[in-house]
């Protein structure tokens, strides 16, 4: 009788295929405890009879990730500046910067010339602060909404919030800024209709439970034709604390978006309080920033709330280097000269002939990120069969474009002139493929 060896006799220890020098560089760039369970699964598959003994360090090194978190870096061409789905707004080099150098202990909260502690992120205080002079003080949360949220709460909870029925607004994902208010136990307050809304209506509303008014910039939509709204000065005169949802994170006035407000107008104007987003306009990290009057702003820092919204070290610094620094890759974009657009999409052009039919054409390029509804960019775009959407989207470096009449467009508006050769070697890498997909099977025996 002929004995068959058990397989399972045959996979390698685990000990043994953890000394593959591959895997031990892995170990110290992705963690010992995933490259541990690359390493168990692959022995799995040699005790199935799915792979050989011999290929387990192989099939280990191969499921391994090539980074430790599994984002996905992106090149962003979809001529969208502030893309929601692909993280808003693009941090420049000196907030990257900042980031990295606060990873580590810092003192972030803490005075080394005395000793003892200090108010938290006080460096990016103070330049938002700066940025802003019409703000007596300012405080940062970690995102918008949070900043909303602990303002209703704060002046608001058990009272009233008069707001503007045409500006009762729902953004991405179903978020409803009703839902939001309604959270902090305030009550809302709705005045005037869809369309016109008249100072005398917040007048009327105004009594003793009112908590607040708030004014709420509608930055993904907008509503034309017989309309009338009040703005924050009218407002200001009627004796109740205002807020203004600015939404967008502009904090001067940017000629470009002319209908977009921006906190030091809104203040000038009376706005009691200014709140906005980091990653919009600021084109910096995600925060929420509070700017206003120094009784309400301190009057929201010191409420307990304010503990569980509070902002970390990495987000501090990078929004700290944003406000000292250059004009941020948002920046950059919104105002991209639509003739360098042009020859940078001819260049990508050339350097895709012969491999793929490459077609430059206009591409109108939008803000995103709910700024400038209706608002185009004028530009340029590189126009690819369809089919390179997907395939972009799902190669070794992901592109995200953008389809449009049949076509998927590489928009240039949001793309770092230092990825031009990558984004080509990208769209090559495709053709590559496609074209070994469409080639009919050969007979090799």
């Amino acid at each position: 009788m002929t004995m068959t060896a058990d397989p399972r006799r045959s996979v390698p220890r685990t000990d043994q295929v953890l000394g593959d020098p591959r895997l031990r560089a892995a170990a110290g760039r992705l963690g010992p405890d995933l490259v541990k369970q690359a390493v168990v699964a692959a022995q799995q598959r040699a005790r199935t009879g799915e792979i050989a003994p011999t290929e387990v360090a192989d099939a280990a090194v191969d499921a391994l990730p090539a980074q430790a978190a599994s984002t996905r870096p992106v090149i962003n061409a979809t001529g969208v500046v502030l893309h929601t789905n692909l993280g808003r707004a693009a941090l420049s080099p000196l907030a990257l910067d900042a980031l990295v150098e606060a990873a580590g202990a810092t003192d972030v909260e803490f005075d080394l010339a005395t000793g003892a502690r200090a108010r938290r992120g006080r460096g990016a205080i103070a330049a938002l602060a700066a940025a802003v002079p019409a703000a007596e003080a300012v405080h940062v949360v970690n995102n918008g909404a949070a900043a909303l949220v602990l303002a209703t709460t704060a002046l608001a909870a058990g009272r009233e919030v008069i707001i503007s029925r045409g500006e009762l607004v729902e953004i991405g994902d179903g978020f409803r800024l009703t839902d939001l208010i309604e959270s902090t136990g305030a009550r809302l307050r709705e005045v005037g209709t869809t369309n016109r809304t008249k100072l005398a209506d917040y007048a009327d509303a105004v009594g003793p439970h009112t908590g607040c008014i708030l004014k709420v910039h509608p930055s993904n939509f907008r509503v034309e034709g017989f309309t009338s709204s009040v703005d924050v000065g009218a407002l200001a005169g009627l004796d109740v604390p205002v807020v203004a949802d600015l939404g967008s994170g502009l904090l001067t006035r940017e000629p470009l978006l002319p209908d977009e407000p921006d906190a030091d107008t809104a203040l000038r104007a009376g706005a009691d309080l200014v709140t906005g987003s980091g990653d919009k306009l600021l084109g910096g990290p995600q925060a929420g920033l509070l700017l206003g009057r120094t009784a309400v702003v301190e009057r929201l820092r010191r409420h307990p709330l304010a503990r569980a919204l509070r902002v970390d070290k990495l987000t501090l610094a990078a929004l700290e280097a944003t406000l000292r620094g250059p004009k941020t890759p948002t920046w950059r974009a919104l105002h991209a000269d639509p003739d360098v657009l042009r020859r940078r999409c001819d260049a990508l052009a050339a350097a895709l002939h012969g491999t793929v039919a490459a077609e430059v054409v206009t591409s109108d390029g939008a803000v995103g990120g709910g700024g400038a509804p209706g608002l185009t960019l004028p530009g340029w775009a590189v126009a690819l069969p369809t089919a390179y959407a997907v395939a972009l989207r799902t190669g070794e470096r992901a592109v995200v474009a953008r389809t449009e009449r049949g076509r998927c467009l590489v928009d240039l508006r949001c793309v770092d002139p230092a990825d031009d050769a990558r984004l080509a070697d990208a769209i090559r890498a495709v053709a590559v493929r496609t074209v070994e997909a469409d080639e009919p099977a050969t007979d090799r025996a």
